[in-house]
């Protein structure tokens, strides 16, 4: 029998205002309401979403996140966009819908932006570089730099670096190890 690797699909978590919530993320991740309705599991009112038509949902969001819960327990919830454009435009769509502590970094082989929505869930929005360099790796970012500037920054920060390598020769060496799984 020949065994794939699961891939991450998907993500739900729960929320204090349902409607809010979906505003936030259908606005600043231009996801689309692919269903909605009262779960017959949890009795919760459930909102499904996708940025795709490959996937039903790549998010479900459900009302009943408690009171007395005023911490996240969610570390980030990720998001990859295709250029430098799409992360300056989702910061500023993010900030005006109520989005908190923007804080962008440079991990070298990736530009993202973090921050809490309305509910204080940590988001991350990232484009990836064509570096890579070993992780956990950051340092501030100025997102009003020219996408030419950051390019020359990142490889002056990761180059002396000895785990550093262009991103295609890791991918390669990755799939390498994959295929030894088989």
């Amino acid at each position: 029998m020949n065994v794939t690797r699961p891939t991450p699909a998907h993500f739900g978590f729960f929320v204090y205002d349902l409607d809010k919530m979906v505003d936030f993320y259908t606005q600043v991740f231009k996801l689309t309401i692919t269903d909605e309705g009262l779960g017959k599991n949890f009795g919760n009112r459930l909102v499904f979403m996708s940025a795709s038509e490959d996937q039903h949902h790549q998010i479900v969001l459900s009302e009943g996140r408690s009171a007395e819960s005023k911490v996240s327990t969610i570390m980030q919830v990720s998001f990859l966009v295709p250029d430098l454009a799409e992360l300056r435009w989702n910061r500023d769509k993010a900030e005006a819908l109520g989005a908190t502590e923007m804080r962008p970094m440079n991990h070298g082989n990736a530009w993202s932006l973090y921050y809490f929505d309305p509910e204080g869930n940590r988001v991350e929005v990232y484009l990836d570089t064509p570096y890579y360099v070993n992780q956990p790796y950051g340092t501030p970012l100025d997102l009003d730099k020219s996408e030419d500037e950051l390019l020359a920054e990142t490889f002056a920060m990761v180059r002396d670096d000895p785990s550093y390598m262009p991103l295609a020769e890791w991918q390669s060496r990755f799939r390498q190890r994959g295929a030894g799984r088989a």
